[in-house]
């Protein structure tokens, strides 16, 4: 073996130090102050919005949905039993959202809209929120035929329509 000249060494180090990028990420985290039947309260969300999509650890999702002063109660989405008192939570930044267009046809996902149907990832840019405003009754199309559920006492008192 060579020894390494102190000019090989001064290149080496140089060359690292000039594809160095320093990366700061700033995000906004919470604590887990109270846990029980898939329902999660933390604190330290001060930001957080109305809908918004939450990471816990163990890759569980929860839905940001009572914001109070002090506390946010949440809804888990996934194996909510390993998520425990004082676990750190981190904001997503984005409301709850599903993909839809052609690419679901066909396809079997769970809430969060991810395939359960080992059929590979959804492949779309189309997303929908979950909560959104109905369209207006004139935006509706009008109901064109009777649905029949198949029960005669339904179907004798409660007119449905299928349109």
């Amino acid at each position: 073996m060579q020894p390494i000249k102190a000019n090989e060494i001064n290149d080496i180090i140089r060359q690292q130090i000039e594809n160095f990028e320093v990366g700061v990420t700033v995000s906004e985290v919470g604590t887990v102050i109270k846990i029980g039947d898939g329902i999660a309260e933390i604190h330290g969300l001060e930001k957080v919005m109305a809908g918004e999509l939450l990471e816990f650890p163990h890759e569980v999702r929860g839905l940001a949905l009572n914001l109070e002063e002090d506390k946010v109660g949440t809804v888990l989405f996934g194996e909510f039993q390993a998520v425990k008192e004082g676990d750190l939570v981190k904001r997503t930044g984005r409301i709850m959202q599903v993909p839809v267009g052609e690419a679901m046809i066909g396809r079997v996902v769970n809430a969060l809209g991810l395939p359960i149907d080992e059929r590979g990832p959804v492949i779309t840019d189309t997303f929908n929120p979950i909560e959104r405003i109905a369209p207006g009754i004139v935006d509706r199309q009008p109901v064109k035929e009777p649905l029949q559920t198949g029960l005669k006492a339904i179907d004798s008192m409660v007119p449905i329509g299928r349109g």
